[in-house]
């Protein structure tokens, strides 16, 4: 029997082990972990509960193997199920938005933690995409007075659906330019701008197949334009000691260390590790210097 031909009255426990062989044979990084959620998925079980049932003979489910087979030519998984999770909060997401990862979530954590430390401070998420940051720093520092800005409307509307009743103020706009009417009002802006170099495309189909490009490429040779356009942006956004953190590559960790700190609106730059040991944020504090339109030294 070859794996895309499926015995009458399958157990839920063969359909599992079928469908870890058929992803395995794709690429699919997480083949196990994968299986189980698309069949949480169509059960409406949490995905803890899955185990249980197999170990209770329960039947595969009927339309599973679709989603396997889509899984299988690297749909992402949570185009499949419409659902990411980041951090606390659950996320509408499918085409047009960039899929929240868990790396960003030590961003959001550096984000979150200055931000716990003020009086109902004001942030932004500069580059919203789904909403995933703005969305968190909302629901964990209930004080906060959230905005998130997204140049994208494809993005903007599953922000806008996952921000919704959270209190924040989303606007469709360009990270660049937006809120010139609020500059040096806000206590903390972050930002996971796209930030990937213009030849350097993603190994991962999913990411390279689906992920929007707009919320990819940073722009250059390097991938710094968008990166350094939030920078400026924060320096003109923020109250003096206010609190900058950006997402980036690991490989540009040093150049956008360096920049922030040959710029007189910056001090106390420092980098910080994901999870994994890699360079993944830069953070910064905006200083008394008085020209906020300063531009970001290259």
């Amino acid at each position: 029997m070859t794996n895309d031909q499926r015995p009458s009255e399958e157990s839920l426990e063969s359909a599992l082990e079928r469908a870890v062989g058929i992803l395995a044979d794709a690429g699919v990084p997480s083949p196990r972990v994968d299986a189980h959620l698309l069949a949480a998925h169509v059960l409406g079980e949490p995905v803890g509960r899955v185990k249980t049932l197999a170990l209770l003979g329960a039947g595969a489910p009927a339309g599973y193997f679709e989603l396997v087979a889509e899984r299988a030519q690297r749909v992402p998984l949570q185009h499949i199920t419409g659902t990411a999770y980041f951090r606390r909060v659950e996320l509408s997401v499918g085409p047009g938005a960039f899929i929240p990862r868990p790396e960003t979530e030590s961003v959001a954590q550096l984000a979150i933690d200055h931000s716990l430390t003020l009086t109902r401070p004001k942030v932004v998420d500069l580059g919203t995409g789904s909403g995933a940051i703005a969305a968190a720093i909302a629901d964990e520092v209930p004080d906060a007075d959230v905005y998130a800005v997204e140049y994208s409307p494809l993005a903007h509307a599953w922000a806008e659906r996952n921000l919704s009743g959270r209190g924040v103020r989303l606007i469709l706009g360009d990270l660049r330019d937006a809120l010139d009417d609020a500059d040096g009002t806000f206590d903390v802006v972050v930002s996971n701008p796209p930030y990937i170099p213009s030849a350097a495309v993603p190994r991962e189909p999913e990411v390279a197949d689906h992920d929007p490009h707009i919320a990819l490429y940073g722009g250059g040779r390097d991938g710094l334009e968008l990166p350094l356009a939030a920078a400026q942006s924060a320096a003109r956004l923020l109250v003096p000691g206010g609190y900058f953190v950006m997402e980036h590559a690991e490989v540009q960790a040093q150049s956008i260390a360096a920049l922030l700190a040959s710029d007189p609106r910056w001090s106390t730059v420092q980098s910080h590790q994901d999870l994994t040991g890699r360079d993944r944020s830069t953070s910064a504090v905006r200083s008394q210097y008085a020209n906020s339109g300063a531009p970001v030294k290259e």
